[in-house]
């Protein structure tokens, strides 16, 4: 998940909607620009620490790196509206 953090309401009702079926595990996260931020949201949502970014860039650089069995599948970006287009171009390339 790119964006969301604490205090972001449209992240809380993402992560809701994509357990609902149980088709979506969220393994990872750049949940703030802010590195202390992002590592305090992925604390409460209980995420590996190594899985939890102070970037977009640096969620997707080193996912990448992972053995596809272990990367992140999907990017859920949910960031204002306007901030949408650098991560989904990154991700696209990557």
């Amino acid at each position: 998940m790119i964006g969301g953090g604490t205090g972001a309401f449209i992240g809380a009702v993402h992560r809701l909607a994509a357990n609902l079926d149980g088709l979506y595990e969220l393994v990872a996260g750049a949940f703030s620009s802010d590195a202390k931020k992002s590592a305090a949201t992925g604390e409460l949502l209980n995420l590996a620490p190594e899985r939890v970014y102070g970037s977009f860039q640096d969620l997707i650089d080193r996912e990448k790196q992972l053995p596809a069995a272990e990367r992140v599948q999907v990017i859920a970006i949910v960031t204002p509206n306007y901030l949408h287009f650098e991560p989904a171009k990154l991700a696209l390339e990557n």
